[in-house]
């Protein structure tokens, strides 16, 4: 199991890095990780100082055991290569970068990342948020052993596709598998996308529901309201680290034959799962 996976991601804030108000208060937000935002959450001539802001942010040593990101603006933009300069410079846990379509799009950008200087310790996090990029998406996640985390852009996505946002997203459960299969096949970290509507309480609880239940690490947030909801979502509840002990211990104990844990037969499998569900608990604690 590898570090990045270990390493808990329930919750993901977007902070936009314009907004110092917001930025001072995210210090004391109990997301497990930011998003200090250049890109979709600033104005064009708000970048320049939402650039200073974020790497300030991630310079001042205030922001506790989060793990902090910068998202830059696409390659595309006219404010790409500013933007890369000074997250190079400012050094965060993560560069994440938008629209990212193909494998060559991901060796481009581990090249510039090498060329601007961006110390080997920050990580590329590659946004997935079209529908060419879905059908390419394992061929992406394995370009790089640079590349560690996936985000899904859900609301991109669902501009390309011609669809709606729908309850349940049962038009989007394609996308979203298929995401899933290729950060598992290549031993990537997958993070869910936003859900917009900040004020349904219930629909968020079901939306993380789901992005639990289709195997994503952990979720994308656009409001701190939001974090609390994905670190219980995305973390083992006290039932499962229990079961996980005790099915642990029964399998050590067992003399070779037949073992079974509360009326289920045990595999190696089993154990291994439980062995994972440990360890995720165990990071999630060490927090």
């Amino acid at each position: 199991m590898t570090e990045q996976t270990l390493r808990p991601r329930r919750s993901v804030l977007y902070m936009p890095s314009s907004n110092e108000r917001a930025l001072e208060k995210a210090k004391s937000i109990q997301a497990d990780a930011l998003i200090l935002d250049l890109e979709d959450a600033v104005a064009p001539e708000a970048k320049p100082q939402a650039r200073e802001n974020a790497a300030a942010a991630v310079a001042s040593g205030e922001y506790g055991s989060k793990e902090l990101t910068i998202r830059i603006n696409g390659a595309d933009t006219e404010w790409h290569a500013d933007d890369l300069a000074a997250a190079a410079k400012a050094a965060p846990d993560a560069i994440v970068v938008p629209k990212v379509n193909s494998a060559q799009q991901v060796h481009d950008l581990v090249a510039a990342f090498e060329k601007a200087g961006v110390p080997e310790q920050t990580k590329l996090w590659a946004m997935i948020e079209s529908p060419y990029a879905i059908l390419h998406a394992e061929e992406i996640a394995s370009a790089s052993e640079r590349l560690t985390v996936l985000v899904m852009g859900t609301n991109d996505l669902v501009k390309e596709l011609y669809v709606d946002h729908v309850p349940a997203r049962a038009n989007l459960v394609t996308s979203l598998q298929l995401a899933v299969l290729a950060a598992r096949a290549s031993g990537k970290v997958i993070l869910d996308g936003v859900y917009n509507n900040v004020k349904d309480a219930e629909g968020y609880a079901a939306e993380v529901d789901q992005g639990r239940i289709f195997g994503f690490d952990g979720k994308t947030l656009i409001h701190p309201a939001q974090v609390e909801g994905a670190n219980a979502g995305f973390a083992p509840s006290e039932q499962a680290v229990e079961d996980a002990q005790g099915l642990i211990e029964t399998w050590e104990a067992s003399d070779g034959g037949v073992v079974t844990y509360n009326g289920k037969m045990v595999e190696n499998l089993h154990v291994e799962s439980a062995r994972r569900t440990l360890s995720i608990a165990a990071a999630i604690a060490d927090l």
